[in-house]
């Protein structure tokens, strides 16, 4: 029952090792850091720990409670919404996204002028709309372990780009983390 938790966490493991973009390049120059950064993340973190979400929401398990169509319209609501954010976000940071360099500039246009993690804001989006979908133990456990993940993960990205962004610390300070300021 608990197999989904191998891939999930493996998955974010090489997700938290990408955010040393900085590291990388210093180390083994820009493009060679900017290609480890992107196999660890787009083809050793994400696939990996989307396996482990899709195993747990497979998972034979009694329910926590009672699908309606509430919470099945509600947990589409937010899957979609979500994933709109993520690809709004995408499509704002563009090649930056795909492959991060020691020559990004910072972007605080569209999501990123509301939000400094907009795709980690629609993750936690996503996150709660399977758990409507699939309100099952290994659901709930994959969803809370991705969310405390998200957590980690932003703080290390945070981290490498303060150094490679010397403007990103300004940034932090003028914009919220996930959730935008009530205007």
């Amino acid at each position: 029952m608990y197999i989904f938790l191998f891939p999930l966490l493996v998955g974010f493991i090489f997700n938290c090792a990408s955010a040393w973009t900085t590291f990388y390049s210093r180390r083994w120059g820009e493009r060679r850091g900017s290609i480890v950064t992107v196999v660890l993340r787009d083809i050793l973190g994400i696939p990996v720990w989307a396996i482990g979400f899709a195993l747990a929401a497979r998972a034979q398990s009694p329910l926590i409670f009672a699908r309606t169509t509430v919470t099945n319209v509600a947990g589409i609501f937010l899957i979609v919404v979500g994933s709109a954010i993520i690809i709004v976000a995408l499509v704002t940071i563009r090649s930056k996204a795909a492959a991060p360099s020691l020559k990004d500039g910072l972007v605080k246009s569209g999501a990123y002028a509301r939000v400094r993690h907009p795709i980690h804001s629609g993750t936690f989006l996503e996150f709660a709309g399977l758990f409507l979908l699939r309100p099952i133990v290994p659901v709930a456990v994959a969803c809370a372990l991705g969310t405390i993940w998200i957590f980690f993960q932003s703080s290390l990205e945070e981290s490498d780009l303060v150094q490679r962004i010397p403007a990103y610390r300004e940034y932090m300070k003028e914009v919220p983390r996930f959730l935008p300021r009530r205007r």
